[in-house]
């Protein structure tokens, strides 16, 4: 159909408008993220998982911990000093667009999309650049703007993605872009959150979609081509940082657009979740972008959702006060009926629920439910691409296979000399359930979405502290004689159990 796009993701509004051909290049679309609680807490036994799993993590045996190290290559870390210097010089709303995603000093060394096409990425690419201004616009004021980068350079995301690229995936039906996955694997990484890409091929002088907002951080990379967009504020505050996607609007709902522009190739384009947008294009030039979105249902709401909860349950278990029965007469004052009464038992009641739920906050398990979303996440993502020097300093590196759970033709052991360090950063989480500690993992993650379940470890007890240094320690390497354990054979246990899994690197080549 000439007048549509073609689009590759997985937003159900859009499939059943658009029932086109779908490509999932690299990823999925972020899905609404969910905290599923560990087995038993929804049976009464809440506080007896939350108290063992912590006493599993605090075993108290008044270890020097090593002191987490900066990491120096972190584009995030150099980033946020840079962005806060130039939100000092001058109102965020008013800050020149390059300069806000180019002022990391991290950015100026990272490689461009183009290193992507000559194989497997370094670990910092221009993705990090587009993270630094992405948390950095979310811990902003509500009055956060579009953004627009021109690099005036046609081929800075040559190498990503191109029409001849989807050309060859609808002919050999490969669903899949490896160098947008590569791609999205380090946003994800940096950002600590899903990131998804929807990639939109639209034929000359024609529109894809009626103005609409997502619910979504959106990042819109140019490719080929041009494209005139139009980007308007949420017209009311509830629309501000929306939590779903909206309907589509005429242009008589909208009002001056904030932005109005054609983006050429190697351009970047931000706008926030609730802002409306619309592109087409013109003057018989097709276009080819690619929309990185992320950040969905990422918000401190859905943290409370599953906090509060837990947190009720947790004061009724421990404190009188909310096990207390409400006033037998309650229902004679309050209610809607009773909103503009004056009765003074009315203001007693109101106080009281103003005091407990103060209160709850004593009893709000947020690690545990932090650990969940982690643990949520970690299966959420995609799984980590290697750079030549992670395979070759890890099991992938050499001549064996995982096979029936099991590792065939090992030829190489860890001694207690072995220098070590985790794969890559963020990609496993230690989580406590049911009295239990498990490590999730994403090297075992499928490039669909929640195609294989949750993938885990069991750490045990005499373990945990090796584990926490190996998890904080990353990038430094640690001896497996210094790991935290109360024998040898711990130490070589774990250290051995984890680089089986693909879960360590070391500093020399297995012999």
């Amino acid at each position: 159909a000439p007048a549509e796009e073609w689009w590759a993701g997985t937003t159900q509004r859009r499939l059943e408008a658009h029932p086109l051909p779908r490509v999932h290049c690299g990823s999925r679309r972020p899905e609404p993220a969910s905290c599923r609680l560990p087995p038993g807490w929804r049976e009464g036994r809440t506080m007896d998982g939350l108290r063992a799993s912590a006493g599993l993590l605090r075993r108290g045996r008044l270890r020097r911990r090593r002191q987490p190290q900066p990491h120096s290559g972190d584009p995030l870390a150099g980033g946020a000093a840079a962005l806060s210097d130039v939100t000092r010089r001058e109102p965020y709303g008013h800050l020149g667009p390059a300069e806000l995603l180019e002022a990391s000093p991290a950015s100026r060394s990272l490689q461009t999309p183009r290193a992507l096409a000559s194989g497997p990425p370094p670990r910092l690419v221009e993705a990090s650049a587009v993270l630094c201004s992405a948390q950095h616009l979310a811990a902003a004021p509500p009055s956060r703007e579009a953004v627009l980068v021109r690099r005036q350079d046609h081929t800075y995301y040559q190498g990503l993605f191109s029409t001849a690229d989807l050309d060859s995936m609808l002919r050999n039906e490969e669903a899949f872009s490896t160098t947008v996955w590569q791609f999205l694997a380090v946003l994800q990484e940096q950002f600590g959150s899903m990131a998804g890409s929807n990639v939109y091929l639209t034929p000359p002088n024609s529109q894809g979609f009626a103005p609409h907002y997502d619910d979504i951080e959106a990042f819109v990379l140019q490719l080929e081509g041009r494209k005139l967009w139009r980007v308007y504020r949420p017209r009311v505050p509830t629309e501000e940082l929306a939590l779903t996607s909206s309907p589509n609007f005429s242009q008589e709902d909208l009002g001056e657009p904030v932005l109005q522009t054609v983006l050429e190739p190697g351009d970047l384009l931000y706008f926030p979740r609730g802002f409306i947008h619309q592109a087409e294009c013109q003057d018989g030039v097709h276009s080819l972008h690619l929309t990185v979105s992320t950040y969905q249902r990422n918000t401190w709401g859905d943290f409370l959702e599953a906090v509060l909860p837990l947190a009720v349950q947790a004061a009724m278990e421990e404190n009188v006060e909310f096990r207390r029965g409400l006033p037998r007469d309650f229902m004679d004052y309050m209610g809607a009926q009773h909103s503009e009464s004056k009765d003074p038992r009315r203001t007693a009641f109101m106080e009281k629920v103003r005091v407990l739920v103060a209160r709850l906050g004593h009893f709000a398990p947020v690690d545990a439910v932090a650990d969940q979303r982690a643990k949520d996440f970690i299966h959420d993502s995609l799984p980590p691409v290697l750079t030549d020097r992670e395979r070759a300093l890890s099991v992938y590196g050499l001549p064996i296979r995982w096979e029936t759970g099991e590792p065939v033709n090992v030829g190489a052991q860890l001694t207690t000399e072995t220098e070590v360090h985790m794969l890559q950063d963020g990609i496993a989480r230690l989580v406590g359930e049911g009295g239990h500690l498990f490590l999730y993992y994403t090297v075992e993650n499928s490039r669909v979405y929640h195609l294989e379940e949750p993938k885990c470890l069991e750490i045990y007890p005499q373990q945990a502290d090796a584990m926490e240094l190996l998890l904080r320690s990353y990038p430094e390497f640690v001896r497996v004689a210094d790991l935290p354990c109360d024998s040898v054979e711990d130490q070589l246990s774990l250290a051995t159990m984890l680089y089986d899994k693909g879960l360590l690197l070391t500093k020399m080549p297995l012999t």
